[in-house]
């Protein structure tokens, strides 16, 4: 995933509430799921909610970052977790300005489906420890009556007989929703070809293996990161005497089996979410200050930046409608606002006179630059073509002697410290392998000469 392609401060999106949620599901939520995926996934998730019971209609997620005081990034983080859990399901499609989102709350799993589930159950107990969780387990999950009563609930037909009315067609039937209930999991993964051909129709029949079973079977491979080899043992030790495959005795032998032939320890999952491909970075070498900026730029908001470069103080509110209008009218991306805030803070004195900003902006929107290093690069350029311009005027409309002058008492202009890095050098590490090339290169090229490293050392 690489946030830049798949989400920009400028995409639109609206909220879909299939369902009200209760009281109730906002304590699952908190006591839950909170502790698996985090304040800020939870936060984003009450806040889509809220929003959602409002019909707050059309947003910019530039919006729902001033929201929730987050970068960019950390809202898709949360939105990708919020999806992993199955909280949130998320469709896109292509506009004339970008892309729109249609964000579909789903209702979180009941308690018993919860502490039923061997990847939920698993990851909350890895994360709050037992105490707590036996705690919570005892909350949400109640005792089963006593074996004494019997039910005595009247049936629909008990109560209520049919009439004839006549209802027209089109209120009869209703359109089937999608609905999820559970978080994607996909047990395709699992190699169930491999675990069949070991068990026989005799041993394991195919009706065991339902779907649901099969679910489970994937999940708990998973989890235990256990083989199909290994499954087939515990698919025939969880077997019934009714062949069938109960959930509980799957998870209880699939357990046992960890314990016996794999760890001691229970297994722990962690959330592992990687927005962008890493980029090598060599060993044993300072960033310089371009590879500094662009990384502080890439991941800092621009009232943060705004902020720091006031000296930690709070941006008047005219700043902000400025930062705004360069995200929301010229669809600007955060990071190239940001080199824009550097450039004319630096090169104004700390103001920000909203025409110079505006006519800068314009033309990067027409130059449709997209990264911070675009941004720089273009400029570094514009200055050196407008330096070069009022030095030429000068030159014609001066004589030599009140040039010279000029050049004298002319006063020192500010520019932004990475005005001067484009041609800064970062010093290259060469790798084991590529000293090794060089070294049977240099040993050929010896013998090639009739020589020896003994001679040419001394």
């Amino acid at each position: 995933m690489h946030i830049l392609h798949e989400l920009h401060a400028t995409d639109t999106y609206e909220i879909r509430l299939p369902h009200n949620l209760s009281t109730y599901e906002r304590q699952l939520m908190t006591l839950l799921y909170q502790p698996i995926i985090g304040a800020d996934a939870v936060t984003m998730y009450f806040t889509l909610w809220t929003e959602a019971e409002y019909e707050s209609g059309l947003q910019v997620h530039y919006y729902l970052m001033n929201m929730l005081g987050q970068p960019l990034r950390h809202i898709f983080e949360s939105r990708v977790t919020l999806e992993a859990i199955g909280l949130l399901r998320t469709f896109s499609k292509k506009t004339e300005n970008g892309q729109h989102f249609s964000y579909e709350l789903v209702r979180p799993l009941d308690a018993e489906t919860f502490f039923s589930d061997p990847l939920l159950s698993m990851f909350l107990f890895s994360k709050i420890g037992e105490q707590a969780y036996r705690k919570l387990r005892a909350r949400f999950i109640h005792k089963k009556r006593d074996d004494d009563y019997r039910e005595v609930t009247r049936s629909f037909v008990d109560v209520f007989v049919p009439v004839q009315l006549n209802m027209p067609q089109d209120l009869m039937t209703v359109p089937k929703v999608e609905t999820s209930n559970n978080y994607p999991f996909h047990y395709e993964i699992f190699d169930f070809t491999l675990l069949r051909a070991g068990l026989s129709e005799q041993l394991v029949p195919s009706t065991a293996l339902t779907m649901t079973a099969k679910e489970l079977i994937a999940k708990l491979a998973f989890l235990y990161r256990l083989s199909p080899l290994d499954m087939q043992k515990v698919v025939i030790a969880a077997l019934d005497e009714h062949n069938e495959l109960p959930s509980q005795r799957l998870i209880q032998e699939a357990r046992s089996y960890y314990k016996m032939m794999k760890s001691k320890e229970m297994p722990k999952l962690e959330k592992h979410i990687q927005l962008t491909k890493p980029e090598p970075v060599p060993e044993k070498r300072e960033l310089t200050l371009q590879e500094r900026k662009l990384r502080y730029w890439a991941q800092t908001s621009p009232i943060d930046v705004l902020r720091e470069l006031s000296g930690d103080r709070e941006p008047p509110p005219s700043d902000i409608e400025i930062v705004d209008s360069l995200i929301l009218q010229y669809g600007l991306e955060m990071e190239v606002v940001n080199v824009l805030i550097d450039y004319v803070m630096i090169t104004k004195n700390k103001r920000m006179p909203r025409k110079y900003i505006e006519t800068i902006a314009g033309h990067w929107q027409r130059e449709n630059i997209r990264t911070a290093q675009e941004a720089m690069d273009l400029a570094r350029k514009g200055h050196d073509d407008y330096r070069q311009w009022k030095d030429q005027e000068e030159k014609k409309s001066s004589s030599p002697r009140s040039y010279k002058q000029k050049q004298g008492t002319g006063r020192v202009e500010k520019l932004p410290d990475w005005f001067e890095t484009r041609h800064e050098k970062t010093e290259e590490q060469l790798t084991k392998e590529q000293e090794a090339e060089l070294e049977e290169e240099r040993r050929k090229l010896l013998e090639s000469l009739g020589l020896a490293d003994e001679e040419v050392n001394n």
